[in-house]
């Protein structure tokens, strides 16, 4: 019998006790306060528990945003838009769109620097990040939602799994990509089919494992390196970019290249209690507003 809760059939001895129906299987109705409490609904035949928070670091992302927005689903539990001191009404057209939205000022520089202020300001369990330029579909949540609640701890999204695509790469970029993601492959024991894609999700008790401490772009490196080497249980899911709607993106090819494959090479040798100790400094820095 599934373990679905469903209405009592027509004319169904509602007087038994909770004995009595444990022992003939006849489930108990919740009400619909206790109901709502328990559980999330995501779709017509599915429901989370863990509340979601969604992280989206934006810097002068006002035009963006309501493309972003939209596509986010209802059930989410919070928004955290991380304000990277932008010159542009960012910060308003996010309280119009998402009234409930937390904002955080970003207190440094760097994507780094604001994601991890964005997931300590975090209270739902399983954390989602999402770019601000409209590159990527909310509506992809649930099947990140769905790989962890399924047993992952990790769920990596990536452009090159089946399934997966993306609009916004030249053929350098993607060149780039490939060989920076098999040298983690083949140092780390990972198999990646995709490294550098700001689009991942996870129980936000892995932030106890990883330590994040880095300011740049490369925090999406240095997260799914760290993840395997903690020995978390990742998961690839299919994920599709497009180009970004308004703007042009401060990411750099070559520099940004080069501060990744400065991580890879760095993190071989880095210990647990080195990056803690790492973590600790960047956190009075990032208090201080000294990042960079």
């Amino acid at each position: 019998m599934s373990s679905v809760l469903r209405p009592a059939a027509p004319g169904q001895d509602q007087s038994l006790s909770a004995t009595d129906r444990a022992a003939v299987r006849i489930p108990i109705q919740p009400t619909a306060e206790s109901a709502e409490a328990r559980y999330r609904p995501i779709s017509s035949h599915l429901a989370i528990t863990p509340p979601v928070s969604v992280v989206i670091p934006a810097m002068n992302e006002a035009e963006n945003l309501p493309y972003v927005f939209k596509t986010l689903p209802d059930w989410i539990h919070e928004v955290v838009l991380v304000d990277g001191n932008s010159t542009d009404n960012t910060v308003e057209v996010a309280r119009e769109l998402w009234p409930d939205v937390k904002v955080v000022k970003q207190a440094g520089k760097g994507k780094g620097d604001a994601l991890i202020s964005g997931f300590a300001a975090c209270t739902g369990d399983i954390i989602v990040m999402v770019d601000a330029d409209g590159s990527a579909d909310g509506n992809e949540i649930v099947s990140y939602v769905s790989a962890l609640v399924s047993g992952a701890d990790f769920a990596k999204g990536s452009r090159f799994a089946n399934g997966g695509g993306t609009d916004d790469m030249t053929f350098i970029r993607k060149m780039g990509n490939w060989a920076l993601c098999s040298v983690v492959n083949a140092k780390f024991g990972a198999r990646y089919t995709d490294l550098c894609y700001g689009y991942n999700a996870f129980w936000k008790h892995c932030l106890d494992e990883i330590t994040l401490d880095c300011t740049g772009f490369e925090i999406e490196t240095l997260m799914n390196i760290r993840v395997v080497k903690a020995g978390l249980r990742v998961q690839e899911v299919p994920s599709h970019e497009y180009n970004r709607i308004h703007g042009v993106s401060n990411l750099s090819a070559v520099r940004d290249g080069i501060r990744v494959l400065k991580v890879i090479l760095k993190e071989k040798g880095v210990t647990r209690a080195a990056r803690r100790r790492g973590a600790g400094t960047l956190g009075v820095k990032v208090a201080r507003g000294e990042t960079s």
